[in-house]
């Protein structure tokens, strides 16, 4: 579309994008570095509140420098608060418009808060349908008007579904913050490596290329790229991964069956495992409560979405239309 991209952000997910797009020019962001040591997401990000506040100013500061000094036009914020100028046309992109905490009080409070934040953004860009079904639910679809510009632009995803040979049975995409990554990494590895299915770990570890095998029958990789991921994710008869909305949208994309497994603590993983249960559309468990052996019987009795129920190329005609007027 003619358009300078500038790419911007920190840890895993800086890393994961140079690799991506080694070609683009990438800076760094102040780290929200959150961490989700207990279940309890209101202790959780109570202690770390004062880090995250900082972060965000932080983020304010930094963007407002790299504005300057790259002569940036428009910023297009991926969930992050503080990413957003008075001299640049700025979209916040996120499907979380209302936040589900376990507690009414609080909830409140929390959701007056995002909505003072959200204002500072000129448009809102939520990944998903504004109709039923879609994929977010509650989260992105209430009746209180949180902006007064939100635009339902489909959802996004880097998988493509393609006629692929079946090689994996089972393709276990980790992610998320730590230590609940690799909480969640071992007890699936101590279980896969004992039963007779073909398994294939992508970890998430973007610092290193890793690539080797745990079990005669567990192949595990660092990361994939997207094109690589592509063909492993088709490649699986089943899935395993984390019930964030990015997994949601890569199942929509890929339409395979999956075991979603929420990070204990996040209160918006819970509510999509819970949301896709009742639907039967893919089969939960906890993360303490893991039986792969009976996790892959049971999945075959759910649904999945169907390839192609939800189009993935829908936000190109915005984006198009947000470039050109900037």
């Amino acid at each position: 579309m003619g358009a300078e991209v500038i790419l911007a952000s920190d840890g895993v997910a800086l890393h994961l994008l140079k690799a991506e797009f080694p070609h683009l020019r990438a800076l760094e962001l102040p780290s929200y570095r959150i961490r989700y040591d207990t279940s309890n997401m209101v202790l959780n990000i109570g202690r770390q509140l004062p880090r995250i506040i900082y972060a965000i100013r932080a983020e304010r500061w930094a963007t407002e420098r790299l504005v300057r000094e790259h002569k940036i036009q428009g910023i297009i914020s991926d969930n992050r608060y503080g990413c957003f100028t008075r001299h640049t046309y700025n979209i916040m992109l996120t499907h979380q418009l209302y936040l589900r905490v376990p507690n009414s009080v609080l909830e409140w409070a929390a959701n007056n808060v995002l909505q003072k934040v959200l204002v500072k953004f000129n448009e809102i860009w939520v990944p998903d349908v504004a109709g039923v079904p879609n994929l977010s639910g509650e989260l992105s679809h209430g009746e209180k008007k949180v902006h007064h510009t939100v635009q339902y632009i489909g959802p996004l995803s880097r998988i493509r579904s393609y006629d692929c040979e079946t090689e994996y049975n089972v393709a276990v995409v980790l992610s998320g913050p730590e230590p609940q990554r690799s909480y969640l990494e071992q007890r699936l590895l101590e279980q896969a490596m004992l039963l007779p299915q073909k398994f294939i770990f992508i970890q998430g570890k973007t610092h290193a290329k890793e690539h080797y095998y745990a079990a005669e029958n567990v192949e595990v990789v660092s990361y994939l790229t997207s094109h690589e991921l592509n063909e492993v994710l088709l490649a699986g008869e089943v899935l395993i991964c984390r019930s964030g909305y990015s997994s949601i949208m890569d199942l929509a994309a890929a339409g395979k069956k999956a075991i979603l497994v929420p990070t204990p603590g996040q209160t918006e993983q819970e509510y999509l495992a819970d949301l896709f249960a009742r639907q039967n559309t893919f089969l939960v468990q906890k993360q303490e409560e893991i039986d792969l052996e009976a996790g892959l019987e049971q999945v075959t009795g759910t649904t999945g979405f169907s390839p192609g129920q939800f189009a993935t190329d829908a936000f190109g005609a915005r984006l198009e239309q947000w470039i050109a007027a900037l």
